[in-house]
């Protein structure tokens, strides 16, 4: 299918958005296990979920805003492989965040902490931005036509 043609899939637009939040999570997962495995006696998703984990007082604090900044740039590298469209970056950035705020709050209720906020603000612009730039190099590299040349 070629770039210009718009298609309505609504089953595909869920499935990417199921499995880059899925990613996502999955990798915010494995950045606390490497920073807070040490750390703390227990890892639970208190550290995905609720706001008061994020603190710019503790080590602890730090090493959670530290994997959920690592997870957005992450993320927005599986985003050039599941979105592929640098227009699309932002809505699916969004919709990601959108997500993560909505269990927060039925983990722990508003996230009053404004460290959260910005934490969370810093990580869809990342993902975002990263993301688009990623997407653009990769729509404007030059398509190789020496395949489907016959050989001589």
């Amino acid at each position: 299918m070629f770039y210009g043609t718009a298609v309505w899939d609504p089953w595909l637009i869920v499935a990417q958005i199921v499995c880059l939040q899925c990613s996502y999570y999955l990798t915010l997962g494995v950045f606390v296990m490497v920073f807070l495995g040490v750390r703390v006696p227990r890892l639970s998703l208190v550290y995905f979920f609720d706001y008061a984990t994020l603190s710019l007082s503790t080590v602890t604090g730090w090493c959670v805003i530290a994997s959920f900044f690592l997870s957005s740039l992450a993320g927005a590298v599986y985003m050039v492989f599941l979105v592929e469209r640098a227009r699309k970056c932002l809505d699916f950035s969004a919709t990601l965040y959108i997500i993560h705020l909505f269990l927060c709050i039925m983990y722990g209720g508003w996230p009053s902490s404004i460290t959260w906020w910005v934490v969370n603000g810093t990580g869809l612009g990342v993902m975002a931005l990263l993301a688009e730039y990623l997407c653009i190099r990769r729509e404007q590299q030059d398509i190789p036509l020496d395949r489907y040349r016959p050989s001589v």
